[in-house]
């Protein structure tokens, strides 16, 4: 018997108007997972801010989100390695619906690179966008998350669980994302402010999924649901985690993989792999 079950629609689990009057603060939200968070969100009620460097791609994003929703989106372009720029898009959203009350972290970036060929700079890059701008993030938002007694959503990953070759600088980096967030739910929790993590395992259709995977692997056989998941698993996961009915939920980390950490193998064979780079960028679609 097959176990494999598709994902409800948010409109299909959750009350429509569930985040009414409430606004989203999202980086990375101009596609993938955190557009969709952002969609589900949206078509619950909320009204939004994404945030990106692609200023023409983010004010698309926007126009489409609202076209799809009904309500209000707002395009800040920033960096998030830049706490001026953030807080000038904080500015913004404030300005422009008086108020944030969830704040969903999610600007990333990843590669395949083995330790002995990954640069100094590249190393800081993927450092600098996930962890340091997830902390930008936080010292931008934290006031008017104060205010409104919101919380935080991080999205990290499951690599650093384990050792994963090639995978060296984003572990690193999700790895000071998830402590970063229960630090954040310690220091906020008597203000009201809660703070909790995202782990997705391996999403179809994301540019991560499409960039990393070797050519030819397959993972659904690997996953214990015996499926990839999609970004509305991880959008109903979002939702939940923000919602009145995880008000007791801070510090915790929630995996949304089907299981997969659990029975993966590497993301390439091992160790051919990594006594071989040269074998691995014959069967990856990204570029080393």
């Amino acid at each position: 018997m097959s176990s494999k079950v598709s994902s409800n629609s948010s409109n299909e689990t959750f009350k429509p108007d569930l985040f009414k009057g409430k606004v989203i603060f999202c980086t990375g939200g101009r596609s993938g997972i955190c557009y969709s968070i952002v969609q589900s969100l949206m078509s619950l009620g909320a009204d939004a801010c994404i945030v990106g460097r692609d200023a023409k791609g983010l004010q698309e994003s926007a126009e489409r989100l609202q076209q799809q929703t009904g309500r209000k989106c707002l395009a800040a372009a920033a960096d998030v390695r830049d706490p001026k720029s953030l807080s000038e898009a904080v500015r913004k959203t404030e300005e422009r619906f008086g108020r944030i009350d969830h704040v969903i972290c999610g600007a990333a970036g990843n590669f395949l690179a083995p330790i002995s060929n990954l640069s100094e700079n590249a190393f800081r890059t993927v450092v600098e966008i996930d962890l340091l701008g997830t902390y930008n993030t936080i010292r931008a938002t934290l006031p008017l998350v104060r205010q409104s007694r919101g919380s935080y959503i991080h999205i990290s990953a499951t690599l650093h669980y384990r050792g994963t070759p090639y995978q060296a600088h984003v572990s690193a980096a999700k790895a000071g994302v998830d402590a970063l967030s229960r630090a954040l739910a310690a220091e906020e929790g008597p203000r009201g402010v809660r703070s909790n993590v995202i782990a997705p395992g391996p999403i179809a259709g994301t540019e991560g999924m499409d960039r990393l995977l070797p050519k030819g692997k397959k993972v659904d056989t690997e996953i214990p649901l015996q499926r990839q998941g999609s970004t509305t698993d991880i959008a109903n996961a979002a939702i939940f985690l923000l919602s009145p009915a995880a008000a007791y939920i801070t510090a915790a980390t929630l995996v949304v993989d089907g299981g997969h950490w659990h029975t993966a193998s590497q993301i390439m064979s091992y160790p051919e792999g990594v006594l071989d780079p040269e074998s691995v960028k014959k069967s990856i679609r990204s570029r080393l």
